[in-house]
């Protein structure tokens, strides 16, 4: 494994963790009286970049080979 890939793993494993707490985060917010719906949609829009930013450091090691 190269020292590339070394570290593009470790930031997939850093995306992720940061992807938890923000699903946690959104999870705190609903249970709210009265949910902050403003800052529940920027959470997901924040959700949605690390999940897209996962995918594509993921293609960075594991390329799609058409055969």
């Amino acid at each position: 494994m190269t020292d590339e890939n070394k570290l593009i793993k470790a930031r997939i494993r850093e995306l992720q963790e940061q992807h938890r707490e923000l699903d946690s985060a959104v999870d705190r917010l609903t249970l709210e009286t009265i949910p902050d719906e403003l800052r529940i949609k920027r959470i997901k829009k924040d959700k949605l970049w690390h999940k897209d930013e996962i995918a594509r450091l993921e293609d960075l090691l594991f390329p799609d080979i058409i055969a």
